[in-house]
């Protein structure tokens, strides 16, 4: 997998998901909670920039292997 950056778009801890914003443009990504979690991170916030993966699932592409830059 190839590793992307991007920035937090807007992320619901309560509805347990969000978007991220892709640097190169192309569609934004969708990024569940459990994602975050395991990542090692509590949450995310609006703005925050991350380098992560996608990974293409039975609903779509969602980011996976999270880090904050």
């Amino acid at each position: 997998m190839t590793t992307i950056t991007g920035k937090v778009k807007w992320f619901d801890a309560t509805k347990g998901f969000g978007f991220i914003e892709r640097d190169d443009k192309e569609k934004d990504v969708f990024v569940h909670s459990s994602a975050v979690r395991n990542s090692g991170m509590n949450g995310l916030n609006e703005g925050d920039t991350l380098s992560f993966e996608v990974e293409e699932g039975q609903r779509g592409s969602s980011a996976v292997n999270l880090q904050k830059a």
